[in-house]
């Protein structure tokens, strides 16, 4: 079983029950919630001053809000202390956090991956049978459903994203999620994007039909004080249902120190459907480095917004509270096989899509030092957005640099390493065909480039001035070398109105033998 659903039915099997259990409340307090309808955290004894752990109340009330279907409201001007028991507060009701203030502690905990709060549905997973097999762009599927599903695929026979460097693995099992409708048809806005010739497990997760929404709140985590662990800690909001909205709440840190763990996600999104982030504020995490592989210390990955399998996510009018071009804090973001991820009005230090996106869109955004950073297929399209990574678009070089698809820069300005680096790249990557990351490697065969500025106007003047693509393979230079696993070129190249500040002509690479036979159009 793929360890993201093993993950999630794990959480779901654990708290379940304590969901549907009522706490008991006294005859006439019991009237009084159910008169009032709604739920507060001081019906259950939460003192809401800051200092008494109140992590059994919250969990207390929103057990009793699920089982008499009433929204929670946290009273504005407390502040809820949550210390480090293996407890998960499990929300399956419109909760509005208010103004009050949350600080979750993370210096002695019992469960690092325990949830502190868990958004999750009411609808049980169904375990699908007679189905052997899947086809890319497959629009049916034999199966009767309660309703719209969606469907997490897993082949363990077969691996992809197989990494290649310092952070190399054996790569994770053949994954992917896709949405039916109640008779079995796919949604042909997220497809199925691989065949799977076996399937080793295919689990039908219903959708909630109504929208569930959590509003505001000060979210503080006190952070871990490991001295010498990888190990991710994730504690925050996992969600783990369809059709939610996340408005206006905010995530800050406090207590830092030289040493620490990683996080995964304060919002994690995980085996849904259509989640929507609006107006949260999100923090960037202090980067730890550690030895791996052989390699000397390599940076770890830590996230304060982590996304995995799921479909149709947007987030608007967001942002970081800490500097995105601080290369102290790691890139706020990280997602793996995701499909149709919005980001719209966000201020972020990087987009990144790990192990696959099919389809991404990133409009009126700011991003900070980390870029954008994508694998995967269909359209990744930059609009109306300012950049200041390395390159404008990084195709991951350590999952292959593969785009299978469409790339279109619209409208940017790139701003090359905040003005502090010595080569500009319109796309960066590289592949050397030798390694075999479990699929076939490409580059995006259909390129488009219209209004761009690049502001080179603080690089050193010898510079060789912007090239598109940066050069992914030196060794490749003429027909003599053999790739055992080709590299699939981009075949077109429309380039139009680019301005380049310092008046440096543009190139097309510094190898210009790998891009011969791409047809460039200019305007």
């Amino acid at each position: 079983m793929h360890k993201y659903l093993l993950f999630t039915m794990m959480i779901l099997l654990g708290y379940a029950c304590s969901a549907q259990q009522e706490v008991e409340l006294s005859a006439k307090a019991r009237k009084e919630v159910l008169q009032r309808k709604r739920v507060q955290y001081s019906d259950f004894g939460a003192k809401g001053d800051g200092k008494t752990d109140d992590m059994d109340a919250i969990v207390a009330a929103h057990a009793f809000a699920n089982v008499h279907a009433l929204p929670v409201q946290a009273e504005d001007g407390a502040t809820y202390y949550m210390g480090g028991k293996n407890k998960t507060a499990i929300i399956q009701t419109n909760t509005d956090f208010g103004k009050a203030a949350f600080i979750i502690d993370d210096t002695n905990v019992e469960n690092r991956e325990s949830a502190v709060f868990l958004i999750a549905s009411t609808m049980k997973s169904i375990k699908l049978k007679g189905i052997a097999s899947l086809k890319k762009n497959q629009q049916k599927i034999d199966a009767a459903l309660p309703g719209a599903c969606i469907i997490t695929v897993t082949n363990s026979h077969v691996k992809q994203y197989i990494r290649f460097g310092p952070n190399q693995n054996s790569g994770s099992a053949q994954t992917d999620i896709f949405k039916v409708d109640k008779d079995g048809n796919v949604d042909m806005h997220a497809p199925i994007v691989w065949d799977f010739d076996a399937i080793t497990d295919i689990t039908a997760l219903p959708i909630d039909e109504a929208v569930l929404t959590i509003t505001g709140g000060h979210f503080t985590t006190i952070a871990n004080q490991e001295q010498n662990s990888d190990a991710y800690y994730s504690r925050g909001f996992a969600i783990r249902r369809s059709n939610v909205v996340l408005n206006g709440l905010e995530h800050y840190i406090k207590g830092e120190g030289e040493k620490g763990a990683p996080y995964n996600g304060f919002v994690s999104i995980r085996d849904c459907y259509n989640v929507t982030v609006r107006n949260m504020i999100f923090t960037g995490h202090k980067v730890y480095a550690f030895a791996k592989n052989g390699y000397p210390a390599v940076s770890k990955g830590t996230y304060d917004i982590a996304p995995a399998r799921a479909i149709h996510l947007s987030f608007i009018n967001c942002r970081q509270s800490n500097d995105i071009n601080d290369k102290t804090y790691w890139g706020i973001m990280g997602s793996n096989f995701c499909k149709n991820i919005l980001l719209d009005s966000c201020t972020f230090s990087r987009f990144d899509a790990h192990q696959g996106v099919a389809n991404a869109t990133i409009r009126n955004s700011i991003l900070g030092h980390q870029g954008i950073n994508a694998i995967g297929t269909g359209k990744l399209i930059v609009e109306n957005t300012t950049t200041h990574g390395n390159s404008l678009v990084n195709l991951r070089s350590d999952y292959g640099s593969t785009w299978q698809g469409e790339l279109v820069i619209r409208n940017c300005v790139f701003v090359p390493g905040n003005g502090k680096a010595s080569s500009v790249n319109i796309i960066s990557g590289s592949n050397s065909g030798q390694h075999n990351f479990g699929y076939t490697c490409y580059l995006p065969a259909k390129i488009t480039i219209e209004n761009l500025h690049i502001d080179d106007s603080k690089l050193p003047a010898n510079y060789a001035g912007p090239v598109v693509f940066m050069n992914f393979n030196p060794k490749l230079t003429d027909e003599s070398y053999q790739e055992t696993f080709p590299y699939v070129r981009s075949s077109e190249l429309l380039m139009k109105n680019i301005n380049v500040a310092s008046g440096k002509a543009i190139r097309l690479s510094d190898n210009l033998f790998m891009f011969k036979d791409i047809k460039v159009t200019s305007q």
